[in-house]
């Protein structure tokens, strides 16, 4: 891509680097007054990141990035939005007991004599630049009272009031109605209208088709692409989002498929996911593939108990089994190993030794205390058969590496011989040599005839370790792939909304 003139933000060859994890790898981007370029690319693909570097939440560790060709740093998020780049985020970042003038001018407020904030002038200012984007909304309701639609409207506002020359909208529909959605393509339009430059993030390519001037694809931090909507096609952007191939790093044996373990019927819940059913075999990797907001996440809590379905039933060897917390989930034999391993997964300032054996301390007590040796004993034996890389089994888990600490975290889980065991996104954010260690011993797991449930957001990953796949979309169970129908395609179009590979 030719660097072009006419771009009022650019990027080229931004990098980003975290510990095990390049981010980025020189990127670029550029986005034009009066148009929105859409940035895609699947779950990892480093569209986060760049958010962050453009609003100075990071500094990138190479490349540039200008601003009507001039360089520009934004070393802090005030920098970002004194240049005139804004972000309205899919989870709005507001505050509730203030008022929509409040919300608006927070930061920046117009200043009356002595300094004080001038409310008659906030309150009129605010109500023009509502009125401006069409929000029939008094600047005075306590923006607790407002709906989600009228809240990113509020963010809109806010974005406008610092006169934002570039408007970041990341995931802006997520939980938005049709008929919010189409409020929003229209306050899209007005701000092309006024020339501002927009840069869209959405994993429905019938919003990307619908709003977008330009595209730009990422794909596992590197640029692969950008052009011009109207120049490409569905297929030709699919391909362009997940063109890699299976590798070495997914070492998949053939396992023996046995009886049927668990069978999920009806599993319902308000606002989260609706009808989830399917079978789960001995000895099988079921994968569950879906973009974000798919509910995934939020279905297996609430299978182990962590929250609780509206209806469905959950029967293990033909048995219903009723699990309302994770203590009952672990009786019936089913353990979760979460996304967020730091957070939810293991204690980063206990040792190895104390986080393996926590949920097994029935087997290593006696008389209601701990055995030292009986809880070196077990951790010694799971951290070994998952070649955990440590000092000594006393060190803390959070001096380990990413990929190390999932080790222990699914080290603790094997501890109680489960069933089923449930990895959330097992790989988030490891590194390779890792991500190779955990998938061969998902293999092993499922030769040894325990079944597992793998959620991940990486294609290759899902290919390469499942023996079917449930495709997500918006709560909902979308297909169930196997065999030639699992495909990259095939899994992009259905978990997207834009129906069957052809």
């Amino acid at each position: 891509m030719t660097t072009d003139t006419g771009a009022v933000l650019a990027l080229d060859g931004v990098t980003k680097t975290f510990p095990g994890v390049k981010a980025l790898d020189g990127v670029r981007l550029e986005l034009h007054a009066g148009e929105v370029t859409a940035l895609i690319g699947e779950n990892g693909a480093g569209k986060s990141t760049v958010v962050k570097i453009l609003t100075g939440i990071y500094q990138p560790d190479g490349g540039s990035i200008t601003i009507d060709g001039r360089p520009v740093r934004f070393p802090t998020a005030q920098a970002a939005a004194d240049a005139g780049v804004t972000a309205i985020h899919q989870e709005t970042v507001l505050f509730d007991e203030l008022s929509v003038a409040e919300n608006i001018f927070l930061g920046h407020a117009p200043r009356a004599r002595f300094g004080l904030i001038d409310r008659r002038a906030m309150m009129n200012r605010a109500r023009d630049i509502l009125t401006g984007i069409g929000a029939r909304i008094d600047p005075a309701t306590r923006l607790k009272d407002l709906s989600i639609a009228s809240r990113h409207l509020v963010a809109i506002a806010r974005a406008l009031s610092i006169d934002a020359r570039v408007v970041i909208m990341d995931e802006p529909t997520a939980a938005l109605s049709q008929t919010e959605i189409e409020e929003l393509y229209t306050l899209v339009d007005q701000l092309k209208a006024q020339g501002k430059a927009i840069l869209f993030i959405s994993h429905k390519f019938d919003e990307i088709f619908r709003i977008a001037d330009r595209f730009t694809v990422f794909r596992d931090g590197q640029f692969v692409g950008a052009g011009r909507m109207a120049e490409i096609d569905e297929a030709a952007l699919v391909r362009m989002m997940v063109g890699r191939s299976v590798d070495q790093i997914f070492p998949k044996r053939a396992a023996k498929v046995g009886d049927e373990v668990l069978r999920v019927q009806g599993y319902c819940h308000p606002t989260e996911f609706d009808d989830i059913t399917f079978t789960l075999r001995r000895g099988e990797i079921l994968g569950f593939y879906g973009l974000v907001g798919a509910g995934r996440t939020e279905f297996m809590q609430s299978l182990i108990g962590i929250t609780r379905p509206s209806k469905g039933v959950t029967r293990i060897d033909g048995t219903i089994r009723t699990i309302r917390s994770p203590a009952q989930a672990i009786e019936a034999g089913i353990v979760y190993v979460p996304e967020d391993r730091g957070k939810q997964g293991a204690i980063l300032d206990m040792p190895i030794f104390q986080n393996v054996t926590l949920p097994s301390l029935g087997r290593t007590s006696r008389a209601g205390f701990t055995r030292m040796a009986n809880e070196f004993a077990l951790a010694r034996e799971y951290t070994r058969r998952l070649d955990l890389r440590a000092a000594a089994l006393d060190a803390n888990v959070g001096t380990l590496s990413g990929g190390n600490q999932q080790k222990v975290v699914i080290a603790k889980w094997l501890a109680v011989k489960p069933r089923v065991i449930i990895l959330d996104e097992p790989t988030k954010g490891i590194d390779i040599g890792s991500k190779a260690a955990v998938h061969e011993f998902m293999s092993e797991l499922a030769a040894e005839g325990l079944s597992v449930i793998m959620v991940s957001s990486e294609i290759p990953e899902i290919l390469g370790m499942s023996d079917r796949v449930i495709v997500m979309r918006e709560g909902r169970i979308a297909a169930e792939l196997a065999g030639a129908d699992l495909t990259p395609e095939t899994l992009v179009r259905y978990a997207a909304g834009i129906g069957r590979a052809a």
